[in-house]
């Protein structure tokens, strides 16, 4: 039986396999809620670099909202564990050491308290999915981090930056407001005072973040064993793009992450639409008119003759919609199509297909409805519509006021163009 991962046996490994930072130097100075592949494959990584390039010692503890075993699993391997990048001319695996301890924020309540009013902590953040930042009734990890932060003011510690890491717009408001909420409705004596200091000593930035991160399998279990030659319960795996984008607005001493690549911009809105309108829709064109063809995963979509065209065709289309202040979208779609084409990344069709009329709702009718409302082209949205429709044998107008676009459903040359799209699409043929 194989040794296990840990700061003893992972000396032993070749240069190109070790941590770029010894785990010894690093000390708590950002705290982070979930312990899911996503932050371990990305902010962890960006953390990592950051404390290797500046010397500074910017370790993270990471709270794991509900799983106790995931936090005792990193625990055992002394918080270490192996990324693996997916890539096209082979994988290429390494351990990553800026996660310095981890706790579940159940059992280890105290010590997540103890940590959020360390004024060596200047920096918190999060992936914990929507559903991590719901009102009614409040999530734990909101009450954790309120009650956290609440002790915090009281205490007058050094000011702190709270950072959504989440896919939703306007991230770092959506987190202000909810743990706002959460200490209005409390019935604190000092809840005001509480209010006013986090007004003045907590800063929520927006980010933009992206890195396909795939579920881990047994599969890359035995691969991370191969690579290393110690076991690793908790390996992550990842395609080698990655990007953060953070909103400059902190209110104290972080991470000097851009000296990774990460971007520090005055508006992070730009990033956010980009990515949402011109990645996320055309991975879901591509899921939909790629199960109308029959195919089972991106990589395949952009190995057939429509694949490439597709995506490139779409982001011409809605590039119009995006505001001033992003990235180059003639750039952007140049790297869309690197990334869709890398043959090591399996993105199965159907799993990005799941939650159909939500994506539909947030990646294609606002761009659609923008570009109707100048008379602007949309046979490519309309396409994809089609293919979206095609499996549920709906009329298109039902189909759009199923989604919330009354408007759009009453548009009868938009709802003809989408109609005129079916037969191909049920023969198998993607005419774009």
């Amino acid at each position: 039986m194989s040794e296990l991962l840990s700061r003893t046996t992972v000396s032993a490994l070749a240069p190109e396999l070790r941590p770029l930072v010894d785990p010894a130097e690093l000390r708590t100075r950002v705290v982070h809620f979930g312990l899911g592949a996503f932050h371990r494959a990305h902010q962890a990584v960006y953390t990592e670099r950051a404390a290797a390039l500046s010397g500074e010692p910017w370790g993270i503890t990471a709270v794991a909202p509900r799983s106790v075993q995931t936090a005792r699993a990193l625990r055992e391997q002394d918080c270490l564990y192996s990324l693996t990048e997916r890539r096209p001319d082979g994988n290429r695996c390494r351990v990553v050491g800026s996660v310095v301890d981890a706790l579940a924020m159940g059992p280890d309540a105290e010590k997540v308290d103890a940590l959020l009013t360390d004024p060596a902590v200047t920096v918190v953040t999060l992936t914990v999915t929507e559903k991590g930042y719901q009102r009614s009734p409040f999530s734990p990890v909101i009450e954790r981090l309120a009650t956290g932060l609440a002790a915090r003011m009281r205490a007058g510690a050094p000011p702190v930056s709270v950072v959504s890491c989440d896919n939703m717009a306007d991230n770092g408001a959506v987190l202000k407001a909810v743990l706002r909420d959460f200490v209005q409705d409390c019935d604190w004596p000092d809840r005001s005072m509480v209010l006013d200091r986090m007004a003045e000593a907590v800063a929520f930035p927006a980010t933009v973040v992206d890195r396909i991160v795939p579920a881990t399998s047994e599969a890359d279990r035995a691969g991370a064993l191969d690579a290393l030659g110690l076991e690793d319960a908790l390996p992550v795996t990842g395609e080698p793009y990655r990007q953060w984008v953070l909103e400059d607005s902190f209110a104290g001493p972080r991470p000097p992450w851009e000296r990774d690549g990460a971007l520090l911009v005055p508006d992070v809105t730009p990033y956010q639409l980009t990515k949402l309108r011109l990645l996320n829709g055309s991975h879901s064109a591509l899921a939909c008119l790629g199960m109308a063809a029959g195919l089972d995963t991106i990589a395949e979509t952009m190995a057939s003759d429509w694949g490439e065209r597709l995506v490139r065709a779409l982001c011409a289309e809605v590039s119009p919609t995006l505001p001033a202040g992003g990235p180059d979208p003639l750039s952007y779609a140049d790297d869309l199509v690197v990334r869709f084409r890398n043959p090591a990344m399996r993105h199965l069709l159907r799993q990005i297909g799941t939650d159909g009329p939500l994506k539909v709702r947030e990646r294609w009718l606002p761009a659609l409805r923008e570009l109707r409302g100048r008379g602007a082209d949309t046979t490519v949205l309309e396409l994809a519509l089609a293919a979206w429709a095609l499996p549920t044998q709906e009329p298109i107008p039902a189909l759009l006021r199923s989604v919330g676009a009354a408007d759009l459903a009453d548009d009868d040359s938009l709802t003809a163009a989408v109609t005129d799209r079916l037969p191909a699409l049920r023969a198998g043929r993607i005419e774009i």
